[in-house]
C-alpha cells in the first residue's frame, strides 16, 4: 500500500480556513446524514423508492434474488438517489449537492486526505474566496465531464473527488518541485516514508489511475468516475495556466499607464535601450509598461531585463520586477538569464510577498541550469530559510 501523508514545504504563519471548513462540511454531512440513514431501511412509502427499484432492477447481477435486494434498501440510497447527481436527469441542486455525499467512510478519508495535503497550497495561492469559488467550479466541471460519456445514465454520482482533483490541476502547475510524503507499507515487512515529487506523484494518479482505466472503461460502468477525476484535474491545471498568463500580463500599479497603441514596436525598443545604457531604468519601465505585454515578446534583451527586474528590485518595485522577470522566463525559458531570472522571482516571492511555496519553485528549478557559485549560495541560503520554518524538514538538493 501507498499512502500520501503530506506534502512539503507549505505556506507558512497561514490558516487555510476555507480548506478546514470543507473538510468539516464533508465530515458533518457523513456523520449527520449518511450514517443514520444508511442504518435505517428504507421507507416503503417513499414515492422516490419506485423510481430507485426501476434502476435496481437494470443493474442487478445475474442471478441476484430480487426481492431480497428490495429488502436491504437503506434510507441512504433513496437519499442518495434524490440529491446525487443522476447525468439522465441533470439539475443544478445535485450538481453542487453530489459534492458532499460519499459512499462510505474509506471514500470520504480518501478524499478528506487528499484535500487537508493539497488544498492548503492552493488556497493560499489563490485566496480563501477565490479558492472555494474554484472548489465548486471545478467540481461542476468535472461532474459535467463525466455526464458526457454518460448522458444516459441513472445511477447517482456522489463524492467530493471531482472538485479535489481540481485541486490537484491547480497543484500540478502551480507547485511541481515540491516534495510528496508517501507511507509505503507491505505489512508486516516493511513500512516507511518516501519523498517524491509532487509531479511524479499527480502524474501517476491522474494518468495510470485515471486515464488508462478510463479509456479501458468508456461506456462500461466501472463505479469509479474516471471521467469527473479527468475533468476536474484538467480543469484545475487550464484555470492555473491562464492565470499565470494573466499574472504575467499584469501592468504594476506605479506604471499604471494603458498600452499605448499606435507607438511602433522599434520605436520603444530603442527608447528603452537608451534609457537602459544611460543608467534611467524608471524612465525604461514606464516605456516597457507602455505597451501591451504580447508586444513585449522580444523588446528586451536578456541582460537588459535582469539588469531592468534588478534595478526594480532594488528599489521598491517588488511587483514590477517579478512580472519582468517573469517575462524573461517567458521569452528566454532556457536561455541565458534564466537562473538568474528564476532566482530574483523566487527572492521576491519569499521576502517581498511571504510566498514560500512559489518562491521554492522558482529556486529549485534554478539548480537545473548549472548557476554560478554567487548565485547557488543565494539559493542554498533561501532554500534553508524556508526549510527553517516547515514543520517537517524540506530536503536539500544536491547538483
Amino acid at each position: 500500500m501507498i499512502l500520501p501523508i503530506g506534502d512539503q514545504p507549505n505556506p507558512t504563519g497561514f490558516t487555510p480556513v476555507v480548506n478546514y471548513l470543507l473538510i468539516a462540511f464533508n465530515v458533518a454531512v457523513f456523520v449527520l446524514v449518511t450514517v443514520p440513514l444508511s442504518s435505517q431501511l428504507a421507507d416503503p412509502a417513499d414515492p422516490m423508492l419506485e423510481d430507485y427499484l426501476r434502476v435496481v432492477v437494470q443493474n442487478l447481477p445475474p442471478g441476484l434474488d430480487i426481492g431480497q435486494a428490495v429488502r436491504q434498501i437503506s434510507a441512504y440510497e433513496l437519499f442518495v438517489f434524490s440529491y446525487g447527481y443522476r447525468p439522465i436527469e441533470p439539475s443544478i441542486g445535485t450538481l453542487f449537492s453530489a459534492m458532499f455525499l460519499h459512499g462510505g467512510f474509506m471514500h470520504l478519508f480518501g478524499n478528506m486526505l487528499f484535500l487537508w495535503i493539497y488544498g492548503d497550497n492552493v488556497e493560499h495561492r489563490l485566496g480563501h474566496v477565490r479558492y472555494l469559488v474554484w472548489y465548486f467550479v471545478t467540481g461542476a466541471a468535472a461532474t459535467l465531464f463525466h455526464a458526457v460519456f454518460a448522458s444516459d445514465s441513472p445511477i447517482p454520482l456522489v463524492g467530493a473527488s471531482g472538485a479535489i482533483s481540481g485541486v490537484l490541476g491547480f497543484y500540478f502547475l502551480w507547485f511541481p518541485h515540491n516534495r510528496i510524503r508517501l507511507w509505503v507499507v507491505f505489512f508486516p515487512f516493511f513500512m516507511r516514508v518516501f519523498l517524491a515529487p509532487a509531479r511524479w506523484v499527480l502524474g501517476f494518479y491522474i494518468m495510470i489511475s485515471n486515464i488508462l482505466p478510463f479509456l479501458t472503461t468508456v461506456g462500461e460502468s466501472s463505479g469509479v468516475a474516471y471521467g469527473a477525476h479527468i475533468g476536474g484535474f484538467l480543469t484545475g491545471a487550464a484555470v492555473a495556466w491562464v492565470t499565470d498568463l494573466r499574472g504575467a500580463a499584469a501592468i504594476p500599479d506605479e506604471y499604471g499607464a494603458k498600452p499605448h497603441p499606435v507607438r511602433e514596436q522599434k520605436s520603444v525598443r530603442e527608447r528603452i535601450g537608451s534609457a537602459i545604457a544611460g543608467g534611467d531604468y524608471d524612465a525604461a519601465a514606464k516605456s516597457y509598461f507602455e505597451v501591451s505585454a504580447e508586444r513585449t515578446k522580444g523588446l528586451l534583451g536578456a541582460n537588459e531585463s535582469i539588469a531592468l527586474g534588478n534595478w526594480l528590485a532594488k528599489n521598491g518595485h517588488s511587483r514590477a520586477a517579478l512580472i519582468i522577470y517573469q517575462r524573461h522566463l517567458r521569452d528566454f525559458p532556457r536561455g541565458p538569464g534564466t537562473a538568474e531570472a528564476h532566482v530574483y522571482a523566487g527572492l521576491i516571492q519569499l521576502h517581498a510577498f511571504k510566498e514560500p511555496t512559489a518562491a521554492y519553485q522558482h529556486l529549485v528549478a534554478a539548480l537545473d541550469y548549472d548557476p554560478p557559485a554567487d548565485l547557488e549560495t543565494m539559493i542554498r541560503k533561501a532554500l534553508a530559510e524556508i526549510s527553517a520554518n516547515q514543520k517537517f524538514r524540506v530536503p536539500r538538493f544536491r547538483h
